[in-house]
């Protein structure tokens, strides 16, 4: 048994190392560039989804539904006709990447903490190398591809939204309808 004290070093060798990969694989090979696209005329469909009361907080699923509502005709016909999407709304404004990035690196110090606190109990000193880099990468690896809801609003601080008030201000963009280049909404309620 390996005390997590003597591995402080290659705690934060591993968050070091990770963090650059990450910047290098994500804004110098670009990655992610065709993960997202512009919307069709952005400007409306923004100044729709403004006008409709769209706020940042949980996701909104469209169109909404409830479970016992999931099976009847006028739901499926709209899963059918769709859009069917997931909508997260971000704070107004530029990104704060600084921000970003610090909360980036202390989750690689965190998952490298986790990462190192079971070498040290699963392993013992002399275990050969694949066998530790085996056993680690794969922890590190379940750490950092756990779903974070990295954009999502602190329910402590802004009030817990349930799942039905969530999508109560959403249920009239269901229908939202592209004509001539400008979006309508029409209530769906």
């Amino acid at each position: 048994m390996i005390p997590l004290t003597a591995l402080w070093l290659p705690i934060l060798l591993s968050a070091v190392i990770v963090f650059f990969a990450s910047f290098i694989m994500h804004m110098l090979l670009a990655y992610h560039k065709s993960d997202y696209r512009k919307l069709p005329d952005e400007d409306c469909v923004t100044d729709t989804l403004r006008s409709a009361g769209v706020t940042r907080g949980p996701a909104y699923f469209f169109p909404y539904f409830s479970f016992k509502e999931m099976k009847s005709a006028p739901v499926i016909e709209k899963m059918k006709r769709g859009p069917v999407g997931l909508l997260t709304v971000l704070p107004s404004g530029p990104p704060a990447m600084g921000k970003n990035m610090v909360q980036w690196f202390l989750y690689c110090v965190v998952i490298s903490i986790f990462a190192a606190y079971l070498s040290g109990r699963l392993l013992t000193p002399g275990t050969p190398f694949w066998q530790v880099f085996r056993v680690i990468g794969t922890v590190a690896f379940l750490g950092c591809t756990v779903r974070r809801r990295e954009w999502s609003d602190r329910e402590s601080r802004h009030g817990r939204h349930s799942r039905e008030g969530s999508g109560r201000g959403l249920r009239e963009l269901t229908e939202i309808q592209l004509c001539g280049g400008r979006p309508r909404v029409f209530s769906s309620v």
